[in-house]
């Protein structure tokens, strides 16, 4: 774990933990401690405490009366929910973009940024990228609220895409990424459509094989 240097209050030490929940840094069935990471941040234990509180109400930490506290295991249900709103939400995103052929240089900029991450085996890069293109197709759509709101939706999804990008090809996903916008270049709707959908659709096969090789990281 890396200290926050800067922190002051539990909101930022929630925000640091946050992400190293979703990034994988800290790993389902992980104990926190308290002591330890108030020492870390150079903060006393009671914003580390409100921090771990927050963290549990996000539904990415357990607090265990008198044991301490644990890192969550991750939710196949709400990754699955997750899935299947972006699939239904950015069936329609793609339709839009593809009708008005926008500018799409930003998602273009990311695909290079994913080959280049791909190619480093840096996974947290990665993942951003591909984030980010997905929140440049909203914002050609002109609805950048929408991916925002999906962000809300998605941590325990970009749990297991942090885990399963580490594993899986991701340069298969750059291709399914290159398919949509290709598509939206040509102002293709349908392709879009079907292109976003496969995209979407291969957590399908790599959530079971990810539940398979780490049971213990997984719940219902």
């Amino acid at each position: 774990m890396i200290p926050i240097r800067s922190a002051s209050t539990a909101q930022q030490v929630h925000d640091w933990l946050y992400r190293c929940v979703l990034r994988g840094d800290l790993l389902p069935g992980m104990r926190l401690s308290e002591t330890e990471i108030a020492a870390q941040v150079g903060l006393s234990r009671q914003p580390v405490r409100e921090a771990f509180i927050r963290l549990a109400s996000d539904g990415l930490a357990e607090i265990r009366p008198q044991r301490g506290t644990y890192i969550g295991r991750i939710s196949v249900r709400a990754v699955l929910s997750a899935r299947l709103i972006r699939e239904a939400v950015e069936s329609d995103l793609v339709r839009m973009v593809a009708a008005s052929r926008p500018d799409l240089t930003a998602m273009e900029a990311e695909l290079e940024l994913q080959a280049r991450a791909d190619a480093a085996g840096d996974v947290p890069a990665f993942v951003e990228s591909d984030d980010r293109f997905h929140g440049a197709m909203a914002e050609a759509a002109g609805h950048p609220a929408v991916w925002q709101d999906l962000e809300r939706l998605k941590a325990q999804m970009n749990r297991m895409r942090h885990l399963s990008m580490r594993v899986f090809d991701r340069s298969a996903t750059i291709a399914q990424h290159r398919a949509v916008l290709t598509a939206l270049q040509a102002g293709d709707g349908d392709a879009a459509e079907t292109a976003i959908r496969t995209h979407l659709r291969q957590m399908l096969t790599e959530l079971p094989e990810m539940v398979r090789t780490h049971p213990d990281y997984f719940t219902d």
